[in-house]
């Protein structure tokens, strides 16, 4: 693709890098200062590659190329979690950009363009993926209403002093917007575990999450005999472990599931606790198993209570589907590793994406590369230039393939 400066990419990448750094990582939370930096940067850089680019009305930016009646949507998000890495969603700004310079210079003027996004709070500082949902139309302005940040900002009255209230949003175009591709770090240690350079993502796995609540009764942990002990927190535990065990036996190979939130009540040492509450969450990329799953939670929980006086209660708390991805897209991404002699293999994202929420609507599909040590989320997050490098040529090459496959009048089969 002419045009196409992989030198440029990589100085663009640790540009983007400079802003909200810390230490070895960023520090870009939605609608910080710095997040609004880096947006009009990415806006400016946009306009200069040749595309209509504004900021939206939450934050989103979006660049669109002005003669195209067809595009390829190219991008991810630049905002990061607090103290979070430098390439966690800006790789995927960054490489879409590349891509619109390099079309931009080899079918200046066609019908099919390149439009480029870089959507709001992916990371959840307000609402998770966003930008995205208020893209593709499954969300509205007064859904963000009462949201606020872990420190008790709120989200409309931080757009209102940004200057960004009131704008226009924009808005996914299913008769424009033919697909979407999104190169982002894997965030696991698969591909660097395995030598590989490239994931093709099948899928992005839903998950659902339960609280499961215990009611025992309060007691004094030295006089009250271990017998008679209605303890909330012992039964807690146990099951916590049982349900681990559960879950993995009713899942697939690819199933996962967490314990992240414990909580005893009243938490003293002294105290036999009258309650206990953790929260369980499990992932997989097909939906009859994640419900299989929840299934064998609920007749475990229905198996256990009551049992030592301890009385058990649960309630679905979050419940997202998965979204597969385009095969035809992966298709697309295989061949491209082919073309430049990157080896890759097909794999799940155990994260959620924005293009979890795009799949919905338009084909989407994604590009991962490798993460050192599989970190992300923490300033160590890093991935190898080498890597860096080599990701970008296989999501340039599978760019280029999909825009010759919709043809010169964007009436062609991806």
């Amino acid at each position: 693709m002419n045009g196409f400066d992989e030198d440029r990419t990589i100085a663009d990448l640790r540009r983007l890098a400079e802003i909200g750094k810390f230490k070895t990582g960023v520090h870009r939370p939605a609608l910080s200062d710095v997040d609004i930096e880096a947006r009009r940067w990415l806006c400016d850089e946009m306009r200069a590659a040749g595309l209509d680019a504004e900021i939206d009305g939450v934050g989103t930016v979006l660049g669109r190329a002005p003669r195209a009646s067809v595009a390829l949507l190219l991008g991810s998000h630049s905002d990061t979690v607090p103290f979070g890495g430098w390439l966690d969603g800006a790789m995927g700004c960054i490489f879409a950009l590349a891509v619109a310079r390099a079309w931009s210079a080899t079918a200046p003027g066609a019908a099919v363009g390149v439009d480029v996004v870089s959507f709001t709070d992916e990371e959840g500082t307000f609402m998770a993926c966003g930008g995205s949902r208020v893209f593709c139309g499954d969300l509205r302005l007064e859904d963000f209403d009462t949201a606020r940040s872990a420190s008790g900002e709120s989200f409309t009255e931080r757009l209102r002093a940004l200057g960004l209230a009131g704008r226009p949003l924009a808005r996914l175009d299913p008769a424009r917007h033919r697909a979407f591709l999104e190169a982002h770090i894997e965030q696991g240690p698969r591909l660097i575990e395995s030598g590989v350079a490239v994931g093709a993502v099948s899928g992005i796995v839903g998950l659902r999450r339960r609280r499961v609540t215990f009611h025992g009764q309060a007691d004094h942990a030295g006089t009250t005999p271990m017998s008679m002990r209605r303890d909330a927190g012992a039964a807690m535990h146990a099951f916590a472990v049982a349900a681990v065990e559960t879950l993995l036996a009713a899942g697939s190979s690819e199933s996962v599931c967490n314990i992240g939130v414990v909580s005893v009540k009243p938490g003293a040492a002294n105290v036999v606790p009258h309650e206990a509450e953790i929260v369980v969450e499990f992932r997989d990329l097909s939906t009859p198993v994640m419900e299989r799953m929840d299934e064998a939670l609920l007749s475990l929980i229905a198996a256990r209570d009551g049992a030592g006086g301890v009385r058990i209660e649960s309630a679905r708390i979050g419940a997202i589907e998965p979204t597969q991805m385009d095969a035809r897209l992966i298709a697309h991404i295989e061949r491209a590793a082919g073309e430049v002699d990157a080896s890759y293999m097909g794999m799940p994202s155990g994260a959620g994406h924005d293009a979890m929420i795009l799949g919905r609507r338009i084909p989407a599909a994604m590009l991962f590369a490798p993460s050192v040590g599989g970190r992300s989320h923490h300033i160590s997050e890093d991935t190898d230039e080498a890597d860096i490098r080599r990701a970008l040529r296989v999501y340039v090459r599978a760019a280029q393939s999909i825009l010759h496959a919709l043809g010169s009048d964007g009436r062609g089969a991806l």
